[in-house]
């Protein structure tokens, strides 16, 4: 079961976009020509981080299940390196033409495509659909991978979130609530929680992120899809005035108090816990945090009294309803030369049972399809997962396309803008400079 402070990391990890652009370096200069070594693999190696156990783990139970033949083939060696050290990694043995079959990519889609462009990573699309494998992953997943990674399918979705608003059924129902489908409804809903004396909102102020997904949530509603990829093509600012409205509309909820008192100093795991502890009627979060509602030594309130719910509507907005942001988590992707046909045995047998299998020992949800019935954890899980396989078209979240500058200052200066410290203009000035090198 995943930790909060795993929880935690996954979720940071959501918000990395373009952390590694800085050490992006030329690996094609480096001698390397493609991934992994001519000849053909002795073993199915995987380079993963040591902070994610799910992904191997999972990879162990199929070596010696589903994928037991694939692995006599060719037996599964994993390796692990820490989370920061995972771009050096990767640039190292690139440099060496010595990846292996499969690694864990970099820390956000600037080094993979780079590694990509010089040869070193397959064309996991074309390799999936001559394997007969490609409709194995869910189509949201792989709107969401095209998304981050300019078109292409650079990586498998052993991970797969979505985010939305979690919320307290017993408090809703207590208090003649509704699940809200507009903006409207949502504020009124958080009003008439706090004139109760219930806090509406857990966010996590010293993260940062969980306060600017809520400034992209209303983007995407009110301009639609497209409303932050015209800000990364210079298409739009954040100054324009539709763009600071949505900052507007945060901050209001802010000065009404409705994420409780010094939100700024509040972290991950203690908005978790005023969430699933019955403090907060409800959480913008994703869907990583289902193990923490499963586990019952962190859930008082119970998970049959969660509820998950999407973003609201913007009366007159371009977005739709079920446009979904989401993320894979930490991209994993294989080389191009070690790309054989026990390799391929492989990696048709995980897209066929991976899903299947991280949801039943782990809880996990992934981007690949379940092919055998899995008993859901608790209703919101079955909620969620009905969710993924309905959706079809996903966005991405306030900072994805963001320079790692950029990222930074959005997420430490949230804060002040719920708080009152920071005017909405302000807000959104700030960043915009970020992204013009300001």
């Amino acid at each position: 079961m995943i930790t909060d402070s795993s929880a935690a990391r996954r979720a940071r990890l959501a918000g990395m976009t373009a952390s590694a652009a800085a050490m992006v370096v030329l690996v094609s200069a480096c001698g390397g020509t493609g991934g992994g070594s001519a000849s053909a693999p002795k073993n199915f190696s995987y380079l993963s981080v040591t902070e994610n156990t799910t992904v191997k783990t999972a990879l162990g139970t199929l070596s010696k299940g589903q994928c037991k033949s694939a692995n006599d083939a060719l037996p599964l060696k994993v390796e692990t390196v820490p989370q920061a050290s995972l771009d050096q990694k990767l640039q190292l043995l690139a440099g060496q033409n010595a990846l292996p079959v499969q690694f864990a990519a970099g820390n956000a889609p600037a080094l993979t495509q780079q590694l990509a462009k010089s040869g070193q990573v397959a064309d996991l699309e074309a390799k999936l659909k001559d394997l007969g494998v490609y409709d194995q992953l869910e189509p949201a997943a792989v709107s969401t991978i095209k998304a981050l990674y300019g078109g292409k399918v650079e990586v498998l979705p052993y991970e797969y979130n979505i985010e939305g608003i979690f919320y307290n059924k017993k408090i809703f129902t207590a208090n003649g609530l509704s699940v809200p489908g507009t903006w409207d409804e949502l504020v009124s809903a958080a009003a008439k929680l706090e004139a109760k004396g219930i806090q509406p909102f857990a966010a996590s102020g010293q993260q940062g992120w969980p306060l600017t997904r809520l400034i992209s949530g209303y983007l995407y509603r009110s301009l639609g899809p497209d409303a932050l990829k015209d800000v990364a093509d210079g298409k739009a600012k954040l100054t324009d005035p539709q763009y600071v409205k949505a900052a507007e509309e945060i901050s209001a909820l802010g000065k009404k108090g409705y994420f409780g008192k010094g939100v700024g100093s509040i972290d991950y795991d203690t908005a978790m816990n005023e969430f699933l502890s019955g403090k907060a009627g409800m959480l913008y979060m994703g869907s990583w945090a289902l193990a923490n509602i499963a586990d019952a030594k962190q859930n008082t309130v119970g998970a049959d009294n969660v509820g998950f719910m999407p973003f609201p509507a913007v009366s007159g907005g371009k977005g739709a309803i079920d446009q979904y942001p989401s993320n894979v988590g930490l991209g994993i992707t294989l080389g191009a030369k070690s790309f054989d046909k026990k390799t391929g045995a492989w990696v048709s047998c995980i897209t066929k049972n991976y899903g299947s299998t991280a949801l039943k020992d782990q809880g996990t949800i992934s981007g690949f399809k379940v092919n055998t019935e899995v008993d859901n954890a608790n209703e919101v899980t079955g909620q969620v997962r009905d969710t993924i396989s309905s959706s079809k078209q996903n966005v991405l979240w306030f900072e994805a396309l963001f320079s790692t500058k950029a990222t930074t200052i959005s997420q430490s200066n949230a804060a002040g803008l719920v708080n009152g410290s920071l005017s909405p203009q302000k807000f959104m000035q700030t960043v915009q400079d970020a992204l013009s090198g300001k």
